[in-house]
């Protein structure tokens, strides 16, 4: 008997059904995920199997392959004749109302950082009766956790900090494989140095995913379709990531070049979106495509231990969204306005993407007013690395680098069954240029080998 599944317009879990075709990998995917850390559109690592579309009711058969799908909603841009004030009252009810009904009668457990959005939740949590906090920092990183605490402290939130330890991953590679199946590469979530803990914070997570790409805009003046197609194809790809996807489509002898392909795979896809204003049209198709496939995978390790909750994700609030002037979405206005008018101690706290400026005065960062700040900022970096102790400030630099995880780095890349499907000289071509050349602009194509060696061991029986 048939069954029919209705996906929401920004899925949480990808759901996974069987199509007709040859059970062997598909390489041309392949190259997309390792130029942009995620699968496009439909792509699974195999030709006979694809994810459902976000926002499509699908019939499945009794075997598991999809017969039919057919969309139930469609982005667009649709600006109502509205005030900012009467957008934001209308925004503050929505999102409350959202937040009551995934959170009332739980325990809640709140990751707060130093940006908008877990701080917009703190808003409305704030007289939650059960609710626990905590964050996070990069060993030797900036404290971002002293900006959470502040605002944990100010909401009268319990709240716990935690440190991102150099080396945790080689401890849980193999767990976290499990839990993402490699559709996602392993240094971006950072719980997992810390995922024992949460079981004893609450039953609930409010998660604030999604809602910086949902109230920015890209800021780009109207393009054209040319010029949109250049701008997400430029959005998606990471450093190192064209390179790598490149070796990969000409060592496998796939026909034509992979940025021909890519490109071509973009522009039929944004064909598809019936929306003049570029960055609205943008913010449409990265959410369909880079935070159903991405960031929606990464909720996985979050999932594995306790139920979550999306306010930012309700399909409310992207029908919302879909009618308020692009003016509106720009610069965070809505969700600045939200916190000033309903905490305005909040407001006063740093805000970690300004610092060490707040809420209501961010717009001074900018020269002269921020030099004093980067001045003492750099010579402290400076010291500190004249002592030994770099600024780390993204998580690969935490399990990439150093002599015990270069052993760990090495063993996967070079003792796996990886060099079974990517020839080895090109593994030991982005190993040497990460080590040696550029670490910055490689760890993306090391981190995507090494997804892909997790895989073959895992997955590729």
């Amino acid at each position: 008997m048939d069954s029919i599944i209705k996906t929401p317009i920004i899925p949480i879990k990808k759901t996974f059904a069987k199509v007709k075709g040859a059970h062997e990998l598909n390489l041309e995917a392949i190259c997309i995920f390792a130029a942009t850390g995620f699968f496009l559109d439909q792509d699974t690592y195999w030709k006979d199997e694809v994810v459902l579309r976000p926002a499509t009711i699908n019939t499945i058969d009794e075997n598991g392959f999809l017969i039919e799908s057919k969309p139930w909603f469609q982005w667009h841009y649709s600006p109502r004749k509205i005030s900012f004030e009467n957008a934001l009252q209308e925004f503050t009810m929505l999102f409350e109302t959202i937040i009551k009904e995934q959170t009332q009668n739980k325990k809640v457990i709140l990751p707060l950082s130093g940006g908008l959005d877990s701080r917009t939740q703190a808003v409305a949590l704030r007289n939650h009766p059960q609710l626990k906090s905590y964050s996070y920092a990069f060993y030797g990183g900036y404290p971002e956790h002293k900006i959470a605490k502040e605002i944990a402290e100010k909401c009268q939130f319990s709240f716990q900090s935690f440190a991102v330890q150099k080396g945790y991953l080689w401890n849980c590679i193999e767990e976290l494989a499990g839990i993402n199946k490699c559709y996602s590469e392993f240094t971006h979530p950072r719980q997992m140095a810390f995922i024992d803990k949460f079981k004893e914070l609450g039953d609930v997570f409010s998660l604030g995913h999604m809602g910086d790409l949902m109230f920015d805009s890209f800021k780009l003046p109207q393009l054209t379709f040319e010029e949109e197609v250049q701008e997400i194809m430029k959005l998606f790809l990471k450093k190192g990531g064209l390179e790598l996807a490149t070796s990969l489509w000409n060592s496998w002898g796939l026909e034509g070049t992979f940025e021909n392909y890519f490109g071509s795979r973009i522009s039929d896809l944004l064909k598809e979106f019936d929306i003049e204003n570029t960055n609205s049209k943008l913010r449409a198709f990265k959410t369909q495509y880079a935070v159903a496939s991405w960031s929606s995978n990464n909720l996985s390790v979050f999932e594995n231990e306790l139920p979550i909750t999306l306010p930012y994700y309700d399909n409310r609030m992207c029908a919302f969204m879909c009618t308020i002037p692009e003016e509106y979405l720009t610069n965070r206005k809505l969700q600045i306005a939200y916190i000033q008018q309903n905490a305005p101690d909040l407001a006063k706290i740093t805000w970690q993407e300004k610092k060490p400026f707040n809420l209501n005065n961010f717009h001074l960062n900018k020269m002269p007013y921020n030099l004093p700040y980067r001045i003492t900022n750099k010579l402290k970096r400076e010291f500190n690395g004249l002592l030994g102790k770099p600024f780390i400030q993204r998580n690969w630099e935490l399990q990439f680098v150093g002599e015990n995880n270069e052993k760990h780095l090495k063993k996967w890349l070079f003792d796996s069954k990886l060099k079974e499907v990517v020839p080895k000289k090109i593994i030991q071509q982005f190993f040497d240029d990460f080590k040696d050349k550029d670490a910055v602009n490689y760890s993306h194509p090391v981190s995507m080998l090494l997804t892909l060696a997790l895989f073959q061991e895992k997955f590729n029986k």
